[in-house]
């Protein structure tokens, strides 16, 4: 009788890992699925409906993953990010040099942008339907990497400051690569600017 106790208890646990397991491989399914859609078509185009149909799953067995279009997009947003995480700005701080530090920035930035370019241009084109922490963390790491930037300076200059906001905007840099310019050209190019601004009174 313990025998069978036992042997009943395995068959009921290996039961629940496996589903467990179907489970996990169902939600994941759908957040690629979602995370597909938003880089192709962007959140504000993309329905519960077509994440369950991309996913091959009802829309029943979607919400019960994710109840909501907010659920969604946050797993599905924090997947992304997993995957293609942005260059921690904290990174540049240790650089005292401003140039060095705009020399190790700009290119590891644009190449971010280039590998993230669908996603950040259809996120960016649809700021006012995502969920406000993830719109407040879109727009502020711009913000975030130009005030390090600058801080490299001892001297506030408005005219710097702008040079440099000018340089690490997403629109900045994709103007530069529809005009055919590599990441290096680019980043050349916006040195040379916040330069200038650097030696100009503002």
């Amino acid at each position: 009788m313990v025998e069978q106790n036992s042997i009943a208890k395995s068959h009921r646990s290996y039961r629940l890992r496996a589903r467990a397991d179907a489970m996990d491989r169902t939600r994941a399914r759908i957040t690629r699925a979602a995370i597909d859609l938003h880089g192709s078509i962007g959140p504000a185009a993309t329905t519960m409906s077509a994440v369950a149909e991309r996913a091959g799953v009802t829309r029943a067995t979607l919400y019960r993953h994710f109840p909501n279009e907010e659920t969604l997009f946050k797993a599905c947003s924090a997947e992304w990010r997993s995957a293609n995480p942005a260059p921690d700005p904290e990174q540049w701080a240790t650089v005292p040099d401003p140039y060095d530090r705009l020399r190790s920035s700009l290119p590891a930035l644009y190449r971010w942008y280039r590998s993230a370019a669908a996603m950040r241009a259809n996120l960016l084109r649809d700021l006012a339907v995502l969920p406000a922490p993830i719109r407040d963390a879109i727009e502020a790491y711009p913000r975030t990497v130009a005030d390090i930037l600058d801080s490299a300076w001892p001297r506030r200059s408005r005219l710097r400051r702008a040079a440099i906001a000018h340089a690490v905007a997403f629109e900045t840099w994709q103007s530069f690569a529809h005009e055919g310019l590599s990441d290096a050209e680019a980043a050349k190019l916006m040195i040379g600017l916040i330069s200038t601004a650097a030696g100009t009174r503002g």
